[in-house]
């Protein structure tokens, strides 16, 4: 049941209205079920089994290491939880790539039959709460966390239906909390989540996929084309990723508050980062703190006596996991790698970056700051290349063929006609001057403290560019395969 549904439509209020009349200490019932509900109209109907089976498992092995009074105990129970929980993400994601793989070695697999190809979708919303009970059960045996005992509240954590399928990727001590209160949000509480889930829609239906009608075509036929437009697609997808997952996350997150959940900011300006080391930590903010706190400390400190080289290799190993994590396919592989190798070049480069901007006099230039966005922002897209191809050997014959410049390709936004590129060329326009209005404040939250007349008008002017200006028809979001 994607957000950007009729069906999800109905449901958000017919939940909100039983939430708000249910009993206090009934309110988490309201949301789990409605989440079963979310889920099952969502994916293929044996992944509700999945989702309980990850429910069960977390509650039952955090509580028991939580209770354990010897160190193999807890570890038993830590490892047995750790091990339920990879085994129901490989035997969903990695099982049919590995085989595919295999396959395609000994010749007996044909691209695509490949059962990775028909599993890519129906493992919906696995990677992202299963990170999610890893993460508690790891939080449980480091002392972060105690354990929960109540077994709705850890299922309503884990399968929160505003969250389940693409994040963010929440953390138990910053969401249960709020789950176990059963608040009635306020009137700005309420006007605020309102207001989120339409800014999301916006950028959803008019930004997203009116760019995907250009980006697709081209992505999906890389033969039918090359030179330049393949850079100028790319250039073009950067933003259709970044309008539909953060149209995605403020649906959540509007979503969520609608019953006093407050989940966490996933996107803040990654495309004016200054280093790729920033976009991380502007990009999938919730994946990369997972990442962070996870595998490259860990790593990072188990490799301190290598100095450079641990860090070095501790960022290499954790995003070659995180191309893993976000598909099984070797372009993620790559993608996963690129990024790694711009993280692990900057580790060496950082300590001569100072010396090196102050002996060319530009430490404080605003030059340098528009150089460095600029050079993170191709950096990034050059990876997105990897990320959206069908295959490593269609990103690799873009990758070659974008040097030939336009001679021989057929001009891109001739595709569709001049009423779409308007409508496209006007939104982005209005979309960048209000965020750089803005610049660091929160949209929503600037909205309601303007006069009555002004975020009416505001009201008004974004339902009607939804209803007449969205390109519908593709509601599916691009991080839903992941």
């Amino acid at each position: 049941m994607p957000f950007v549904s009729l069906q999800y439509l109905l449901l958000l209020p017919a939940v909100l209205l039983l939430y708000r009349v249910a009993p206090g200490r009934l309110r988490w019932a309201v949301l789990l079920a409605a989440s079963f509900v979310f889920y099952g109209a969502a994916a293929a109907p044996f992944l509700l089994l999945v989702l309980v089976t990850v429910i069960l498992a977390t509650y039952l092995c955090a509580l028991g290491l939580y209770r354990s009074r010897s160190n193999w105990g807890r570890r038993a129970c830590f490892g047995l939880g750790v091990g339920a929980n990879l085994l129901v993400l490989g035997s969903l994601k990695y099982v049919p790539f590995v085989a595919d793989t295999f396959g395609a070695i000994t010749g007996h697999v044909a691209g695509p039959h490949a059962l990775s190809a028909r599993f890519a979708f129906v493992a919906i919303g696995v990677s992202f709460y299963v990170l999610t009970a890893l993460s508690y059960l790891i939080d449980v045996y480091t002392g972060v966390v105690d354990a929960e005992p109540h077994l709705g509240y850890l299922a309503l954590h884990i399968a929160f239906f505003a969250k389940l399928t693409q994040g963010p990727i929440e953390r138990a001590e910053h969401v249960l909390p709020q789950l176990r209160s059963g608040k009635l949000p306020d009137y700005d509480g309420l006007r605020s989540g309102l207001l989120l889930i339409g800014v999301g829609l916006f950028k959803k239906v008019v930004l997203a996929d009116r760019l995907g009608a250009y980006v697709d075509p081209v992505y999906d036929n890389v033969n039918g084309y090359s030179g330049a437009v393949f850079a100028i697609a790319t250039y073009l997808y950067a933003l259709q990723l970044y309008f539909d997952f953060s149209g995605y996350t403020d649906m959540a997150r509007g979503s969520a508050r609608l019953f006093n959940v407050d989940l966490v900011e996933n996107f803040r300006r990654p495309y004016l980062s200054r280093s790729v080391a920033d976009f991380w930590r502007r990009w999938h903010i919730s994946l990369s703190r997972w990442l962070l706190d996870y595998i490259f400390k860990p790593l990072q400190l188990a490799w301190r006596r290598q100095k450079t080289l641990g860090t070095a290799a501790a960022l290499l190993v954790t995003f070659g996991i995180s191309g893993i994590w976000h598909g099984a396919a070797w372009h993620f592989v790559a993608w996963g790698a690129l990024h790694g190798l711009y993280l692990a070049a900057g580790v060496y480069y950082r300590p001569v970056q100072k010396a090196l901007h102050t002996r060319l006099g530009v430490p404080e230039s605003p030059w340098l700051v528009w150089w460095q966005r600029a050079l993170t922002f191709h950096l990034v897209c050059f990876a997105w290349i990897f990320f959206r191809a069908n295959s490593l050997a269609d990103a690799v014959h873009i990758v070659g063929s974008i040097p030939a410049g336009f001679h021989g390709s057929r001009w891109i936004f001739l595709s569709r006609g001049p009423t779409d590129l308007v409508v496209l060329v006007l939104a982005l326009a209005v979309t960048v001057w209000l965020r750089a209005a803005l610049a660091e404040r929160d949209a929503a939250a600037y909205l309601l403290s303007r006069p009555i007349w002004l975020r009416w008008a505001a009201y008004y002017g974004l339902l009607l560019s939804i209803v007449l200006l969205g390109a519908y028809g593709h509601s599916r979001f691009l991080y839903a395969q992941f």
